[in-house]
């Protein structure tokens, strides 16, 4: 695979923006593991190679587990995730896939549950920005760094 354009090249005060964006959500207080987990799990969703790529090396450099990693896409078949982890992962899938879902009540007030309102809005703006991020990345063809060896 090929990149289609370079868009911190073509348009860099548009990238700065979405950066901008990005160190406000990072420094906003919510746990940078649940942070990590929901910039993955967006990113499954979405079929973002470049940002799944990204955030799993984060995740781990972060002191996240391989095994919650590799369980992320059935986060509801394992134990291995904490109350408020779950609901901000349904609201991740909920909020992703907002033409299909409209963000249902029932997620709203489980997540609603694990955040406070401030929280809530902080959540709801990762979930934005990752997916924001995974929009560029897949619309302009990122191609995520890789070995030689691990090259087809």
């Amino acid at each position: 695979m090929k990149a289609r354009l370079n868009p911190y090249k073509a348009s860099p005060e548009m990238m700065k923006a979405v950066g901008d964006l990005e160190a406000t959500v990072a420094e906003s207080g919510l746990e940078h593991s649940l942070i990590e987990l929901v910039k993955t799990r967006a990113s499954q969703i979405n079929g973002c190679a470049f940002c799944i790529h990204m955030h799993t090396r984060d995740a781990r450099a972060k002191g996240e587990t391989e095994e919650r990693l590799y369980l992320l896409n059935a986060w509801e078949e394992s134990p291995l995730y904490t109350d408020r982890e779950r609901a901000a992962l349904a609201w991740t899938e909920a909020v992703t896939l907002i033409s299909q879902t409209h963000a249902p009540d029932e997620v709203y007030e489980r997540v609603r549950k694990e955040f406070s309102e401030e929280e809530l809005v902080k959540l709801t703006t990762l979930i934005a920005t990752i997916n924001a991020w995974n929009r560029i990345a897949i619309s302009f063809r990122s191609v995520h760094p890789m070995t030689k060896s691990a090259a087809a």
